[in-house]
């Protein structure tokens, strides 16, 4: 797909199909009421005659509009005008996109990103404009013997901005929003592929190929590496399962040489059987999906590198399956961690934390400015967030906040939980420093808490997906979170480092 940027009058665009909005009862948007004009009020005419009431998820595709250049004007409804917001903005750059997509046009010219959005400019209109095309036309069928072809599919797409002093703004942030959309899109795809095909194995090639692109430096740790550094708690997940764990360090080195990096810690159990603690048989297919927030990390540096972001970022994957077997860790085992903290494993089926703990003491040796783990880690969290927001929970609340905020700014929200000591108690053991579970009350957080024990040397921040992931049901898929979140977050942080330092006022 090939995208630009353009500022222009809309009954002059040379284009396969113009698209244009309309609210709801029967108002049109500026951009329409320019093209109602130059013809003649026919847009007008229809408005009155009922074809188009402006209701979101709606269109209307007009062939041949006298007085305008392009061959087919697409009107979209909006939904109210007063309660236009971020969400019907991107609703109605999907209906758009979708309908181009299927109107033999090869190209298409969007003046949805003219209008306003309460508190958004112009660079947050374009961004979301081409994260939300791609992620409407996304399609995983790289597995099936017959493809969904298009017949003839949509290959260039226009943004037009108001004015002319808009263009470069628009031009940066129209490359932002396809390195996250390329992100996604990773994500997605290592999310979506079933666990035969997408092992740690596979993982660490994926990071290695992603490495060789993007100029990234990339270290893979095997079985023997970790036994070395005493990563036991890692190890006594993967002791189940054929496929060989791994241990993988993605660097990107944008920023200054010696500056502390940020760090992104991923989970990356390829497929969780809940080993010993097994699973119940409906919908384990599902737990393909636990390496999302490996897949988020590798997709946030593909973003991160994409955009050339001056901040040193490094990237940590533990990764391995959860299976039962003869030699699998037990209910009841005690295992000392790569910290040297000693832990009780009550239910093998909370394999997530022990593989992040080492990686959370590993990371230690980097000095860290922050580190962020991303892991699909409690059903607690689906329970208590649902499926529309992250949770958020950390031992820092400047650090909670820019995530906070990066979420927002991204419109891929998370929502922070409580980190009180009082939640501490429920992962007391009579035989271990901790139990790996702190039972059925507040599990999100007792989750979180069990990590925070591995991160006192740091800023430290947890995001949990495993509400936000993945869907299920019909449209059953990864989604590609926290990619949005986590790149604004690190935007954020690299904005901030090209800052030069305040000189100090002499006396």
């Amino acid at each position: 797909m090939e995208f630009s940027i353009k500022s222009g009058s809309p009954e002059k665009q040379r284009s396969a199909c113009v698209v244009v909005g309309v609210f709801e009862p029967r108002k049109l948007s500026a951009a329409a009421e320019v093209i109602d004009h130059a013809a003649n009020q026919f847009l007008s005419d229809i408005l009155r005659r009922g074809d188009m009431e402006g209701k979101a998820g709606t269109s209307l595709l007009l062939h041949g509009v006298a007085g305008v250049e392009a061959d087919r004007i697409m009107l979209v409804g909006l939904g109210k005008e007063k309660e236009f917001r971020e969400k019907e903005y991107r609703a109605a750059l999907s209906t758009a996109v979708r309908q181009l997509n299927e109107t033999g046009g090869f190209d298409g010219t969007l003046y949805l990103t003219e209008l306003g959005v309460k508190k958004r400019d112009v660079a947050w209109k374009i961004r979301q404009a081409a994260f939300v095309v791609q992620e409407t036309l996304y399609r995983f069928d790289s597995l099936k013997s017959k493809k969904d072809e298009v017949r003839r599919p949509l290959r260039k797409l226009t943004f037009c901005v108001t004015r002319r002093n808009e263009l470069a703004t628009a031009e940066a942030a129209l490359a932002e929003g396809l390195a996250i959309a390329a992100g996604v899109a990773l994500a997605k795809d290592l999310g979506n592929l079933p666990g035969n095909i997408c092992t740690p194995s596979y993982l660490a090639d994926q990071a290695r190929q992603l490495a060789k692109s993007h100029n990234l430096g990339v270290d893979i740790l095997d079985r023997a590496d970790m036994e070395k550094l005493g990563m036991n708690t890692l190890l006594s997940v993967a002791r189940g399962s054929h496929e060989p764990p791994k241990f993988i360090v993605l660097r990107h080195t944008g920023g200054v040489s010696g500056a502390k990096p940020v760090v992104l810690v991923g989970k990356g159990i390829t497929f969780d059987s809940g080993g010993i603690s097994l699973k119940p048989g409906p919908e384990m297919d599902e737990m393909k999906y636990d390496m999302c927030g490996a897949a988020s990390v590798l997709g946030a540096l593909k973003a991160a590198a994409m955009m050339k972001l001056p901040l040193n970022v490094v990237g940590v994957i533990p990764s391995t399956e959860n299976m039962p077997g003869g030699a699998a860790t037990k209910p009841g085992d005690v295992i000392t961690s790569m910290s040297g903290q000693t832990v009780e494993i009550l239910n093998t089926d909370a394999e997530g934390r022990l593989i992040l703990c080492d990686a959370l003491t590993y990371v230690e040796r980097f000095d860290p400015d922050c580190v962020v783990d991303i892991a699909t880690l409690t059903g607690a969290c689906v329970i208590a967030l649902g499926h529309v927001t992250t949770g958020l929970l950390a031992n820092h609340d400047g650090l909670a906040r820019e995530l906070f905020d990066a979420g927002q700014e991204s419109y891929d929200r998370a929502w922070q939980l409580p980190l009180l000591d009082d939640y501490q108690e429920q992962l007391k053991s009579n035989f271990a420093d901790m139990a790996n579970i702190g039972g059925r009350p507040a599990g999100a957080i007792t989750a979180a808490c069990f990590l925070a024990r591995f991160t006192e040397k740091y800023h430290w921040a947890h995001l949990d997906i495993a509400g936000t992931a993945w869907r299920s049901g019909k449209e059953k898929g990864a989604t590609g979170r926290p990619v949005p979140l986590l790149t604004h977050f690190l935007m954020d942080r690299a904005a901030r480092a090209r800052k030069p330092a305040r000189k100090r006022k002499q006396a």
